[in-house]
């Protein structure tokens, strides 16, 4: 399975539906909170809220992040959040830094699953794990194809350069 993700072209071509459909989902949630007017200290109140009783939505260490990081800089959560969307669905959908975006994006997914919100978060996060499993596969169809490899190729020539980047690079 793994095989195929990676080298088949049928799986490429899946990956290009399942990228595009994740990044127009990420895309225009980003954007409405963008135009729309973000404000996310409701929720994460909400969320908080949700760590007590006998069957807490939220565990209790997650709550203590919201409270003690999260809200007290909701100002920054209320750029982060709709600017981290809206530029992992462009980045999902043009095919640029591919599995950064997929990180991302499923790093938001897994935040919002812990602050009780189920929606479509699994879903998006089982078709994300597609995608970073398949590595560059997932990104032939896009900019990454012309992007990974000049990169490549820049960071050898930087590290012939500079001996000692040179014995630091992973190969």
């Amino acid at each position: 399975m793994i095989k195929f993700l990676r080298e088949n072209t049928v799986a490429m071509t899946l990956l290009l539906v399942a990228r595009l459909y994740l990044g127009y989902e990420w895309v225009t949630a980003g954007w409405g909170k963008i135009t729309g007017g973000f404000e996310a200290s409701g929720f994460l109140k909400g969320a908080v809220a949700q760590a007590g009783g006998d069957h807490p939505a939220v565990q209790t260490w997650w709550a203590a992040f919201l409270e003690g990081f999260a809200i007290p800089n909701i100002d920054l959560f209320n750029i982060l959040v709709p600017w981290g969307e809206f530029l992992v669905g462009l980045g999902l959908i043009l095919g640029t830094f591919t599995t950064f975006a997929a990180l991302m994006g499923i790093v938001m997914n897994f935040a919002f699953l812990f602050s009780g919100t189920i929606s479509t978060n699994p879903m998006m996060i089982l078709l994300t794990i597609f995608i970073l499993v398949a590595g560059f596969n997932a990104a032939k169809i896009g900019l990454d194809h012309w992007i990974v490899p000049f990169l490549k190729t820049r960071g050898a020539e930087i590290t012939q350069k500079r001996p000692l980047l040179k014995k630091l690079a992973f190969r």
